[in-house]
């Protein structure tokens, strides 16, 4: 969670001065990282996942499980 405290203190900060352009640089950085991990674990969970219905019958849609496949 480093990055997530350093990007939550810019803001902070943020709130009560303006940022340095090396500041700023640097929570435009830390902000892409933290979205690229972001989706990354979120890609990893879609793809283990499996829906099933009422009646326990996989229902999982066709393009999740070709996505599975790859």
């Amino acid at each position: 969670m480093k990055i997530l405290d350093r990007i939550n203190e810019l803001a902070r900060l943020e709130k009560t001065r303006d940022l340095t352009k090396e500041e700023k640089a640097e929570q435009a950085q830390l902000r892409k990282e933290y979205l690229e991990d972001f989706r990354k674990n979120f890609r990893s969970t879609l793809l283990n996942t499996k829906v099933v219905d009422q009646e326990g019958r996989d229902v999982t849609p066709e393009k999740l499980k070709r996505e599975k496949e790859k």
